[in-house]
């Protein structure tokens, strides 16, 4: 084992106690502070080689970006080898929901932010190690905005805005999760005494506790209401809102940057909104999974979004617009991009390659998968997300599970994260409760959830009382 992996993989559970069996603990582990727990030195070098394939994309990516990906990638060879050492689960969080919808999640009325984040806990006594928010797609608003006025929002977009402070408490979560919360230092991440944060409209932000230490990674989605919009809100996010419907060559002057189109004016004007809020995480050594136009390969206009059902040649121009716009016009260089096209068993999505953007200007792969559930996977026989899992395989990068309704492991198939060791499974928004206001498609049982947060392949976050099994502080070298 390299020194480049050895510096991540010894921070990663030992998933089996069987010496050189499925989720052994490297050799060149450190002395552990606890079951599976690596104790991370004050400080600690940057070895040179330490996430070399990210460094091929972007050679002035940040250390933490390079730890977070080295992570990803050792998982993934482990994976390969046939010897998995664990996946780490992830939660979808919609803070727009959870704030504005009393519809959404497992009882009526407004949540406070982070609800599904904290929820896992409040099932399992165990954290998510991954979280993703979303910037998009607002919630009925005209134009971008925010809540409180702050350093990375001042002068740039309206402040005080009606429903606007989800954004705000997007980029706080992910802070939150990365460095710890509540801090010893000032108890709280940016916010006041007792770590309550009085927001403009009155309203009051506290965030979930995370045992005051790094306590996971985080990632950012963007459901980007289509270049343009009157209305910032999730139904015209979808194609069937968009000029697209009419004007079979709308798409084309979004992606025409040379034109100077209009549309594409109004995607840069988009994508500066997005770019605001990843500089101030970027500024703060935050690393973030970054998702954008996933689910490319849907072909239904009624039932997908704005930028899907392209051309492939197309669907890249705007992948490159929105890549070289962030990292080369912007410098942010704590991103790690994510490319995931939806379930391709035709209902809903096609086969995907012909959109996918290139080995330059990926870095993980993935599949949302709402085609199958463990108790009616797709085909004949067909294991559940095997047929993903093992189509992204040719990529050589680190796969994941981005979107499921579905927790891993259940009753129906209690070997998922052996079979189909995915590097992340991310389980999406109010899905992760079994008694919903709204139920969604697939149901899952509390036991189903505890049974998948407690699976010796299971990695999850938190710190302190939260007994995470990987010491999340080892992926901090900022």
């Amino acid at each position: 084992m390299t020194l480049t992996a050895s510096l991540v993989c010894a921070t990663v559970i030992a998933v089996s106690g069987a010496e050189d069996g499925p989720g052994a603990a490297p050799t060149s582990a450190p002395a552990s502070s606890g079951p599976g727990l690596a104790s991370a030195p004050a400080s600690r070098p940057v070895p040179a080689d330490l996430g070399k394939d990210l460094l091929k994309r972007d050679p002035a990516a940040s250390p933490n970006a390079r730890a977070v990906f080295q992570l990803l990638a050792d998982l993934e060879q482990a994976a390969r080898s046939g010897k998995p050492r664990g996946t780490v689960i992830g939660q979808h969080v919609e803070l727009q929901n959870e704030l504005y919808n009393a519809s959404y999640g497992d009882f009526a009325g407004s949540k406070p932010a982070g609800y599904y984040y904290k929820k896992a806990a409040d099932i399992t006594g165990k954290l998510p190690g991954f979280v993703e928010a979303d910037l998009g797609p607002g919630y009925g608003q005209s134009a971008w905005g925010v809540g409180n006025e702050r350093s990375y929002s001042a002068g740039r977009w309206p402040s005080c805005e009606a429903k606007w402070q989800y954004a705000d408490d997007a980029v706080d979560l992910l802070k939150a999760v990365w460095s710890g919360y509540p801090r010893a230092a000032d108890g709280s991440y940016g916010t006041g005494a007792g770590g309550a944060q009085r927001n403009c409209d009155g309203s009051t932000t506290v965030l979930p506790d995370n045992g005051g230490a790094p306590a996971g990674m985080v990632g950012m989605s963007f459901h980007e209401p289509y270049p343009g919009a009157p209305v910032k809100s999730f139904e015209n996010v979808l194609c069937r809102s968009s000029p697209r419907m009419t004007d079979p060559k709308w798409f084309g002057r979004v992606v025409d940057q040379a034109g100077g189109t209009r549309e594409n004016q109004a995607l840069m004007e988009d994508l500066r909104f997005l770019a605001d809020h990843l500089e101030y995480l970027a500024a703060h050594d935050v690393p973030v999974l970054f998702r954008p136009y996933h689910e490319m390969n849907n072909q239904d206009c009624q039932r997908s979004f704005w930028w899907s059902g392209q051309t492939g040649a197309d669907f890249k121009k705007l992948w490159m617009i929105t890549y070289r716009y962030l990292v080369e016009t912007r410098g942010l260089h704590n991103l790690i991009f994510v490319w995931t096209p939806v379930s391709w068993d035709g209902a809903p999505g096609v086969e995907p390659w012909d959109y996918y953007p290139g080995e330059g200007y990926v870095d993980v792969v993935g599949v949302d998968d709402y085609s199958g559930s463990p108790t009616d996977p797709i085909g004949t026989g067909e294991l559940w997300t095997k047929r993903y899992y093992d189509g992204l395989s040719a990529y050589r990068k680190p796969r994941v599970l981005a979107e499921s309704f579905a927790v891993p492991v259940n009753s129906r198939q209690k070997d998922t994260l052996a079979q189909t060791p995915w590097t992340m499974w991310t389980v999406w928004g109010q899905s992760l409760t079994e008694r919903n206001v709204n139920p969604g498609p697939v149901v899952n049982r509390l036991a189903d959830v505890k049974d998948t947060y407690n699976s010796p392949l299971a990695i999850t976050g938190g710190s302190g009382r939260f007994g995470a099994n990987q010491d999340w502080s080892a992926l901090h070298l900022d």
